[in-house]
């Protein structure tokens, strides 16, 4: 018989300045994935892009399949550390030529992937500072809501720019998640008016954590980071925090207090759409 899922769980947020050095980025992840594992996590979770972040207008990553790169590397360091790793995102290779998958892997413990999710929404826009950005120029977009159900709960995957789009995380909400995830490289403009704002409303109407490691800082010349990485409660209160720099939160993410919330004001059984 399988155990029943914990009630609890250590989670630890990833904040890093990723380049397109990807020997550094894994150097660095490394260390704050080791540093995560001592101090009790049981999953730790990085940000989008965070073994390549490219310049916009560079060419984009060798595509590889998920058995292969960055994806094969946090199965390593999962099975390593025995812990969940979560792997923001990475450079899948897609079927249409000359794209890539912007995809998110859940490893387990013991290596395997348990969850694959591939980014739905694409960030084109006109970003001060950051001139225009176009992901669907070098991304194919995924179609699948996806939902882990873990021995930690039940897990919903998302990426960035899905953080504005609310039917997403009620799609996964409806799917049983408890706990969102939204690795991110939200840009420095755009977080600094909407990046908290957008995490805590996702939270408070979905009654569910919201976890959000987030890349920081410069990341060449015409690309900045807002950072802020953070993991925020179903009430909508922020729990843990960083505000600059690289390293991680910590929090303890208590799947008791997603239930409390619900059934004190059950507003997804109160919907009328």
């Amino acid at each position: 018989m399988a155990a029943p899922p914990r009630r609890r769980f250590r989670v630890a947020a990833v904040q890093m300045t990723s380049t397109a050095d990807s020997a550094a980025n894994l150097k660095a992840a490394e260390r704050l994935a080791r540093r995560a594992a001592r101090e009790g996590a049981d999953l730790v979770a990085f940000p989008e892009n965070f073994a390549f972040l490219r310049r916009e207008g560079e060419p984009i990553p060798r595509a590889r399949a998920l058995g292969e790169g960055p994806a094969k590397w946090a199965a390593g360091l999962a099975s390593d550390l025995g812990v969940w790793v979560l792997a923001g995102s990475v450079a899948e290779r897609a079927r249409a030529r000359g794209r890539v998958h912007n995809t998110s892997v859940l490893v387990a413990p013991d290596g395997r992937f348990v969850a694959v999710y591939r980014k739905i929404h694409l960030f084109d826009a006109r970003v001060p500072g950051s001139g225009t950005l176009r992901e669907s120029e070098a991304v194919a977009p995924g179609r699948e809501v996806v939902v882990a159900d873990t021995p930690l709960g039940r897990l919903g995957l998302s990426i960035c720019y899905d953080l504005r789009f609310p039917e997403l995380y009620r799609a996964l909400t409806a799917r049983g998640a408890q706990v969102l995830f939204v690795p991110s490289a939200f840009t420095h403009f755009t977080g600094s008016h909407h990046w908290e704002t957008l995490l805590r409303a996702r939270a408070i109407e979905n009654q569910a954590w919201v976890v959000a490691p987030a890349q920081t800082g410069r990341h060449g010349p015409s690309r900045r980071s807002w950072g802020r990485t953070m993991v925020i409660d179903p009430w909508g209160a922020v729990v843990a925090r960083r505000e600059g720099g690289t390293g991680i939160v910590v929090a303890d993410v208590d799947l008791d207090r997603v239930e409390a919330v619900r059934d004190a004001m059950p507003c997804q059984s109160h919907r009328r759409l």
